[in-house]
Parts: C-alpha cells; structure tokens; sequence
C-alpha cells in the first residue's frame, strides 16, 4: 500500500527538480549556453572538414556530458543541502535513494535535451550528418552519462559549498579538456598527453560515442571502453553514496575518505590496464588522402577538352623568368630551364608576386598536398575574379609548385585535386597575396581541378608548355 504514495512522491521531486532548473539562471548557462558555446568554437576551427564537424561530435557531446555532470548535477544537490532543503527530505516517507534517483535522472533529461540541441544546431548552422546509429547512439550517451554522473554524485558529496563544487569540478573538467582526449583530439596531442589521456574517462567516453557518428562498429567494439567507464562510474557511485550527507555542516570522518582513495584507484586501475595491454600506443593522425593516390591513377587520368592557355577560362602566361624578390630562382632541371625569360608589360609586379608566394605560409605547410591545393586554389581565385594577372599568377603557381615540391609529390597531390575535388580545405581568398574578393568555394574547387590539369599535363609531359 506504501508504494503509490511514495512512487508519486518520487514523480514530484522528478518534476520539481526538473522545474527549479530552468528557473536557475546558472544552470541554464552551464547546461546550454556553455555547450553551444563549445560547439560554435568547434565549428569555427574545423568548418572546413567533409563532412563539417562529424569527426568531432564524441568531444562535444562528451563536453556537454561532462559540464552536466561535474557542475550541473553537484551545484543542484550541494545548493539544496546548503539551503537545508536535503535535511527536509529526511522527515519524507521516501528512501534516501529514491530522491538521489529523482534528481540524477532529471540531470539525465537535461543533458539529453542539451545534447539535442547541440546536434540540431549542428546540422542546421554546419550541415553535420545527425547520427548513423541512431539506437545506438542513444544507449551510448546513457552508459557515458551514468559514468559521468556518477562523477558528479562523488563531487557533490565532498564539496562543502557550492565554490567547492566549482573548484572540484574544475580538477576534473580542465584536465580531460586539456589533454584527455576531449577538447583537443587525441591524434593532436603529444605521445605522454595521450599516455596521460587513458588514465581518465573522457578518453573513453569520446571513444565510445564517436562512432555513432561515423559508421564504425559502434558499441560492439568498445567492450573496453565501456568497460573503463563501467569500472570508474561504480567505484564513484560508490564511494557517493558511503560519504552522502543530509546536511551541510556535516562533516565527513577520515576512515570515510578512503572511498575517495577507492574512487581515484578505479582510475589507475583502468590506466594500468590499458597501458598493460597496449591501448595507449601513440594514436597518429590518419595518412593524408592525396598520399594514397598512386602511379597508376595518374596515368589514367585524360587530359582532354582542356581550354586553351589563352581562353577566358583557366588561362596561363606563357613561361616567365624565374625571378623571386629580383633573384633568378634554379631550375629544378639542371639540363633545361623551365623559365625561359619573356617579355611582360610589367615585371615588377610579377616579381613582387613571386616573392610573395615563395614565402606564403598556407603554400609551405607540414602537409605537401594541402600546401599545393592551397597554391592551386590561389590560381582559381584570380581567374574567377577576374584579375588583370590571372594568367600571370598561374604561371607563377606552376613554377612555385615545379620548384617547391618534390616531383613525386607535385603529382600526387595534383592528380588528388582532380579525383577528390571536394576533400580538403580551399582557400577562397588570400589577402597576403593582394587577392581579396572571394568567389564561392564551389566554383573554386571546380576550377581548381582545371588548373590541376593543366599543370599535372606539363609535369607529366603530356601538355606542351
């Protein structure tokens, strides 16, 4: 007879837990505004990617997790125990653990609606891809933020004050941002950061939910990764519930702190075994597409129906000397010079374009092929705007690209332009370079795959130049 009265209890705190959120002003910035936040960030500094964002929405969706669960949920409990409120729950005919569900599962809702959010937002401003796995993706952010709660559960019952709560959370919050996994990626941290990096459960949560977005295995092939959250979400929940306290001047007894031990020893255990069975060898980022494209593709690739170097479309000068801030710049072929001098109405310019392109920084990247894409696009800008030097800059764009790259490579990633138009970034303007209109990116890609051609029909040979 006592289970309805309290099951309807249990309703009500859900629902007043859920209503005194939206009237917090702080909870709705730590639940919403901070995510969006993170995801606009994230959005201006990888927009560029195909498709935009889908390699990054296991770290936003973790941050947005992990913000709900280390300050969201603590702030909750340890505001409503410093108010007296917990103390009140005390003389209610419901268990302790009942009230501690109510507001860990009206948490969950929050940052489910949050998460909602941020991937609406994301395919509406970005175009991301919403989830390939859409049940799966659903039980993966439960059993991540069961891990993360549970966290957040711990946090709350040892911070004494809501500041306590901020400064708490921060020793985890910061930490998995910074170098674990979560807001820097993984392939982009140093070997120790990554070492670093599985010995906390951002890692894994990251691990777990990412290929919801991309079509890997999924949930099948995280049985380690779930694992570790499993392992490190009990050992919290644990210790939450041993150093619960219904009041605010309570204070917790040394034995009873070693549950923090046991909480912090579930995170080395997890670290140890990932180390043991060699989980956290350095992850290196993914080899360069244009890297793959080989001998035989190039040959295929025709070159007919080109226009002609003196049309409206794709037009380039003749050869010019080879001159880079007044100096004649070596042939890359000691027996024939590429550069015959020509006559041009006026050289100055050319040559102050030339030492200008030598020494711009989006042509000299650690990554060749990007680097030639980047030089290319600039050969496409100016013929799009229609540049009094279009053809004298593609012209110079070919000589930087023929003296600049090793052969090998110029081939590639020309012939990686032609066949994968659409991948990689593309410059639509370069101000360094005096060129500051910008056409669409869909016409300079397009275009940029004329130049290629051209340019990969002189290297190859099979264009007289």
């Amino acid at each position: 007879m006592t289970a309805l009265p309290n099951l309807n209890g249990w309703i009500r705190h859900l629902l007043l837990t859920i209503a005194l959120n939206f009237a917090n002003p702080q909870a709705i910035v730590y639940g919403y505004l901070v995510p969006v936040f993170f995801l606009l960030a994230f959005g201006s500094v990888f927009r560029s990617d195909s498709p935009p964002l889908q390699a990054h929405m296991g770290q936003i969706l973790t941050i947005t997790i992990l913000g709900g669960a280390c300050f969201g949920l603590p702030t909750a409990l340890v505001s409503e125990r410093e108010q007296g409120v917990w103390r009140r729950y005390r003389l209610l005919p419901i268990p302790v653990a009942w009230l501690v569900l109510s507001a860990t599962i009206a948490r969950v809702l929050i940052v489910a609606s949050a998460v909602l959010i941020q991937i609406a937002i994301a395919r509406a401003v970005y175009g991301t891809p919403l989830p390939t796995q859409p049940g799966i993706a659903v039980l993966a952010f439960f059993l991540v933020t069961a891990a993360f709660l549970a966290l957040g559960l711990l946090i709350a019952a040892l911070a004494d004050t809501v500041p306590a709560v901020q400064a708490l959370g921060q020793c985890i919050f910061l930490p998995m941002i910074m170098t674990g996994g979560v807001g820097v990626p993984l392939t982009a941290l140093p070997d120790w950061a990554q070492a670093v990096a599985g010995f906390m459960p951002g890692r894994y949560a990251v691990e777990v939910l990412q290929p919801c977005f991309d079509g890997r295995n999924g949930l099948p092939g995280a049985g380690f990764r779930l694992g570790a959250l499993g392992v490190i979400g009990l050992a919290a929940g644990v210790a939450a519930v041993r150093l619960f306290r219904w009041e605010a001047g309570a204070r917790i007894g040394r034995p009873a702190r070693l549950w923090v031990v046991a909480a912090l020893t579930a995170w080395i255990s997890v670290g140890a075994v990932a180390w043991q069975t060699g989980r956290l060898k350095p992850i290196l980022p993914e080899a360069a597409a244009w890297t793959n494209i080989t001998e035989a593709q190039i040959a295929e690739i025709r070159f007919d129906g080109l226009p002609g170097d003196h049309d409206l479309v794709a037009p380039i000068a003749p050869p010019m000397p080879c001159v880079a801030g007044g100096l004649r710049l070596p042939a890359p072929d000691s027996h024939a010079d590429p550069c015959p001098p020509r006559r041009t109405e006026n050289p100055s310019l050319d040559q102050e374009f030339a030492a200008k392109l030598t020494l711009w920084p989006q042509g000299k990247l650690d990554d060749s092929g990007q680097s030639i894409r980047n030089l290319v696009s600039i050969a496409a800008v100016a013929d799009l705007c229609a540049d009094p030097r279009e053809s004298e800059i593609a012209r110079l764009v070919f000589r930087q690209i023929s003296s600049a790259f090793e052969p090998a490579l110029a081939r590639q990633a020309l012939a990686w332009i032609i066949l994968s138009p659409d991948d990689g970034e593309t410059l639509t303007k370069a101000p360094e370079l005096g060129l500051f209109r910008h056409p669409p990116e869909r016409l300079v890609r397009q275009r940029s795959v004329l130049y290629a051609e051209k340019y990969l029909g002189r290297l190859l040979g099979k264009i007289p130049d």
